[in-house]
């Protein structure tokens, strides 16, 4: 009898804080609710302890949460479920996994389809494929695998984990295949670069969302298709789907790459229309992409109208205008960027160097590489100290050049020995040339263009001996030449690509035909030209 009645008091102060902690929104209040909890000795309260637990995972204060669960010496299923899902929700993934094996060791406590997918999710986060097929073995034990739900989550977790086949076999098995788990496998095959199949599974779903068209387009713009992402764009409005400021996000990098201005201005005019220049990430892709397509004055149009440009949206712009060659735009620009004390980062230098090199300032060059470390606490990367060699190297200062590669921090690349090589030949530099070319052939020994290049400073200097003896070599077995050069020419939203000895394409003939038409016209002009001046 005085147990039943101690029972009943419980409950009683229990249903008394219930509705105190539904309004309880922060961790100071709940300590003051803590605080009476332990006064009337309801400390091992599940029932109380869930709603506090709660509280910890929607405030972020999950050690404080620990600590309570700590206290718990009997916690049942609802609680351990709690915890599980405080824990994967703030990414603490290993800790999700040892609370699971810790109440798979309470013999008197299963796990319920509530349990596994914030188990199965951790390990998604971990990466974990062997320990993801060990808890799969768990579910089918605990006759739990034909739940939905815990599925999905399987499915999820395999693609997370590149473990393609495994996913292929949950996804067969599924009777109830929603399009969230069509998204997730193309999602998947896309990630690991195969389009090809993430193509196939596009094309055979019955029902397609926004994300489904999304997924595609980012894909392929994501492993250099950028033909086949405008391609699915159009395709996607042709279905009467409607772009989200996602999908615009997504097509813009390949209208960049593409030169495609036409349509990336068209994506402009809808951003706006639909109200989605208030996105940052919107605006910083439309900039990124005039600034490729040689529209910076667009660009520079677009950035000024934004309210709260990030850093992101100054260093696209910094970058933009030096690829422009218009350098002084961009110090000034940068400048602007540290009175509204938006704080620099690796890329924004990039950006801010180049300018320096393109515009020949070394002063300046110098100034800003100083300031990276000293001001901003960025380390200088391969990217920051290429632009510095590509300056002194323009500028006349090879052997500074020489000494600046010879104190880099990490072994230099390629590019930078081939920016000191192409210095050389502009100043006649042959002694400082001939170390550059070594550590070119070195780093890439069946390369003919660092010998073509190397060939050339032979030929200016007057050294034909030396020009023949490279020209064997490059004759030599091994060597392999330069990636032929390509144009990309927008006509009518179509975007043609013409590559340096290719005369495929239908309409070669007619091309060749116009460019002789455009020689002999220049040819007529520049003889009227001579007339002119002869008179």
């Amino acid at each position: 009898m005085a147990a039943k009645l101690g029972i009943l008091r419980m409950r009683r102060l229990e249903d008394t804080f219930i509705p105190v902690l539904k309004k309880c929104n922060t961790v100071r209040l709940l300590k003051r609710i803590h605080a009476q909890i332990e006064k009337f000795s309801l400390m091992q309260s599940n029932f109380l302890l869930t709603r506090m637990l709660e509280i910890c995972d929607q405030t972020g204060e999950i050690e404080y949460g620990n600590s309570l669960f700590a206290r718990v010496a009997d916690p049942n299923i609802f609680l351990y479920n709690t915890m599980i899902r405080a824990y994967t929700r703030n990414q603490m993934y290993l800790s999700t996994i040892t609370l699971y094996e810790s109440m798979l060791s309470r013999f008197e406590i299963l796990p319920d389809r509530f349990t596994y997918p914030f188990v199965i999710r951790s390990i998604g986060g971990m990466s974990d494929a062997c320990l993801g097929k060990q808890i799969h073995g768990h579910v089918c034990k605990f006759g739990l695998i034909d739940d939905s739900m815990v599925k999905n989550c399987f499915l999820d977790m395999y693609v997370k984990c590149d473990a393609m086949a495994e996913a292929h076999k949950v996804f067969d098995e599924m009777s109830d295949r929603d399009v969230v788990t069509w998204n997730s496998l193309i999602s998947g095959h896309m990630r690991l670069g195969q389009v090809r199949k993430a193509q196939t599974m596009f094309d055979a779903m019955q029902c397609k969302n926004i994300v489904s068209w999304t997924v595609m387009i980012s894909g392929y713009t994501k492993n250099g298709c950028f033909g086949e992402a405008l391609d699915v764009f159009r395709a996607m409005q042709m279905a009467g789907v409607q772009p989200d400021w996602v999908s615009l996000v997504t097509v813009l990098p390949a209208c960049a790459q593409l030169g495609a201005l036409e349509l990336g201005r068209w994506v402009h005019f809808y951003a706006e229309r639909r109200g989605f220049l208030t996105s940052t990430r919107v605006c910083n892709a439309l900039i990124e992409m005039y600034t490729k397509c040689g529209g910076v004055g667009h660009a520079l149009q677009l950035f000024g109208t934004m309210e709260e440009p990030d850093v992101v949206s100054w260093s696209t712009m910094i970058g933009g205008l030096a690829n422009h060659g218009r350098a002084r735009e961009a110090i000034e620009l940068f400048e602007e960027m540290q009175k509204a004390d938006v704080k620099p980062n690796e890329i924004t230098f990039i950006g801010l160097l180049s300018a320096c090199s393109h515009a020949g300032l070394l002063e300046d060059g110098l100034r800003y590489f100083q300031l990276m470390e000293s001001g901003y606490n960025v380390k200088p990367g391969v990217e920051h100290y290429g632009c510095m060699v590509d300056l002194l190297g323009r500028t006349g200062y090879v052997d500074q050049a020489l000494e600046f590669i010879r104190g880099m921090r990490m072994k230099p690349e390629s590019a930078i020995w081939g920016s000191l090589l192409s210095s050389c030949r502009s100043h006649r530099d042959l002694e400082t040339a001939m170390v550059a070319a070594e550590h070119l052939v070195e780093l890439e020994p069946g390369d003919t263009g660092n010998l073509v290049l190397l060939a050339n400073i032979y030929a200016d200097l007057g050294k034909w001996g030396e020009v023949l003896r490279m020209r064997k070599a490059m004759r030599g077995e091994g060597m392999r030449g330069r990636r032929p050069g390509c144009s990309l020419i927008e006509v009518d939203s179509v975007v043609e690509e013409f590559v340096a000895g290719d005369d495929l394409k239908a309409c070669s003939g007619e091309v060749f035909q116009m460019l002789g038409v455009v020689a002999l016209h220049q040819r007529e002009e520049t003889l009227d030209a001579v007339i002119v001046l002869d008179d």
